[in-house]
């Protein structure tokens, strides 16, 4: 059983920062991937970020990179989204996820991919 809990969220102005934290408990050795996704009011849950925890390698979203970037920090079990360059369509809740399976291509982005789930934080960004 993995147990995830976000924090980090806010409300900032656009073009501002904010740095998503999501510490992991239980038993992590299963784990192969975490992600970050958000979801808008209305609006399906969508992939922003992954992270393969073995090797480290990463994907975004199109509409996040070069402004997001994910890293872990193994000692502390934790996932991080550093968000820069925030723009009002960044708003929504966001969540972090992790996953025991080592699916390959783009189905980091799927939501059904992931077993375990946070409570989300939630990112308000104004214009």
């Amino acid at each position: 059983q993995v147990q995830l809990v976000e924090s980090g969220g806010g409300s900032v102005q656009a073009g501002g920062s904010l740095r998503l934290s999501c510490v992991a408990f239980g038993y992590l050795n299963s784990v192969t991937r975490m992600g970050w996704f958000s979801q808008a009011p209305g609006k399906e849950r969508e992939g922003v970020a992954s992270i393969f925890t073995g090797g480290g390698r990463t994907a975004y979203a199109d509409s996040v990179k070069g402004r997001f970037t994910i890293s872990q920090d193994n000692a502390k079990n934790t996932v991080y989204l550093q968000m820069n360059s925030l723009k009002p369509e960044d708003t929504g809740m966001y969540y972090c996820a992790a996953d025991f399976r080592n699916g390959g291509g783009g189905t980091w982005r799927y939501p059904d991919q992931y077993y375990y789930w946070g409570q989300g934080t939630q990112v308000n960004v104004s214009s």
